[in-house]
């Protein structure tokens, strides 16, 4: 008897045999670039989604850690890699289209070839549990009272916490000192060491490890179902709306034929219910997106960007 089980089991197969008269792909391991630490949520959807991707090109996939300058050294590596389908890179949004506005970056949106978005977690501003500042409107009060005193710690320049900051500013007339660090956990350990003030990290990676921190506001279009007692920053009165989108791209210049079975495995991984179980249980919410769709939502995106950077740059803001 054939099951809905099996039809899918052999579908997945199906990725792994190429066709006839094509050469045989992969020959060697898949790798995926990360560019933050290990332990980060990026690197631990990348993790889930290297190992559901194993089973579907019948290969072995390794993800390497490459951090700094806010996701650029990945970025810029994939990029600049030989366009066979071998390697692949994590990408964040929006720092993967505010880099190359800030600066003179080693790699631009047409560098890759996108396969989906996976991920969607609202950038949270969170402080020590022992904290004095009980809400967001202590934490400005504080801030406004103290210019340039209190320090505000995020994964990167140009990264969706860090631009809720910049926002925030822009907004308020507050002024903070911007402090950055190289993924989730050196975060966590600066708010519990009292190294930082507050510090921007996404929800889902706050609440991982929950103990000693009490979050004040999170930029997520309404509240999260994970942390339904966290208001969004609209509520509170700020038009801001922030949030961490994770996807996989390729190399631009992957031959089609590879491209495509890249494409379809994504797929069916993004709506796999054991993935979406591992999302989920990161806090943080499936939002699947076709590659092409992605790309080019993130291209109409990139003009609002490049708006936001003439009237309020960022860069160490």
């Amino acid at each position: 008897m054939i099951t809905r089980r099996t039809v899918l089991a052999a579908g997945g197969a199906l990725l792994a045999v190429p066709a006839l008269g094509q050469p045989r792909w992969p020959d060697r391991p898949v790798e995926i670039v990360v560019g933050f630490v290990a332990g980060g949520g990026t690197d631990l959807d990348a993790r889930s989604f290297g190992r559901a991707l194993e089973k579907r090109i019948g290969g072995t996939v390794v993800v390497t850690n490459r951090p700094g300058a806010g996701g650029e050294l990945a970025l810029s590596s994939v990029a600049r890699a030989r366009p066979d389908g071998h390697t692949l890179g994590t990408t964040n949004f929006p720092s993967l289209i505010t880099i190359p506005i800030e600066r003179q970056a080693q790699f631009k949106l047409d560098d890759f070839a996108p396969l989906g978005n996976l991920v969607k977690d609202p950038s949270a501003i969170t402080v020590g549990a022992a904290s004095p500042y009980t809400s967001l409107k202590d934490l400005l009060d504080a801030a406004r009272a103290r210019p340039d005193q209190l320090t505000y710690a995020s994964p990167g320049v140009g990264t969706d916490d860090h631009l809720q900051l910049v926002l925030l500013q822009a907004q308020t007339g507050i002024r903070m000192t911007h402090v950055v660090f190289q993924g989730d956990p050196q975060l966590r350990t600066a708010i519990l060491g009292k190294q930082v003030d507050c510090m921007g990290l996404n929800l889902g990676a706050v609440m991982q490890v929950p103990d000693g921190f009490r979050i004040l506001s999170q930029g997520g279009a309404a509240r999260s179902r994970f942390r339904p007692d966290v208001p969004t920053l609209k509520e509170l009165g700020f038009a801001v709306e922030m949030a961490s989108e994770r996807g996989v791209v390729a190399t631009a210049g992957t031959p089609p034929a590879i491209l495509a079975r890249l494409r379809e495995a994504t797929e069916d991984i993004a709506r796999d219910p054991e993935f979406v179980r591992q999302l989920e249980a990161r806090f943080t919410e499936p939002a699947w997106e076709p590659g092409e769709a992605w790309f080019a939502r993130l291209r109409a995106q990139e003009a609002d960007y490049r708006g936001l950077w003439q009237r309020t740059p960022w860069a160490q803001r």
